[in-house]
């Protein structure tokens, strides 16, 4: 579930990634911080051709 982020694909890009920059360094310790299905969010993000990167920590 992504209680708590942006509805809007775009804007919950911009917000995840900033915090993979920030603050977490992985997907994984993201979610599990954020108490958030990783699944969900990459198929979220996925909606605007976006894939999670672990090399860059990103979604590029």
């Amino acid at each position: 579930m992504l209680s708590g982020l942006p509805g809007d694909p775009v804007i919950l890009l911009g917000v995840i990634n900033t915090k993979l920059r920030d603050f977490y360094p992985s997907l994984e310790a993201l979610c599990d911080d954020m108490q958030i299905d990783a699944c969900e969010l990459t198929q979220k993000l996925g909606m605007i051709d976006y894939t999670y990167d672990a090399g860059r920590n990103q979604f590029i």
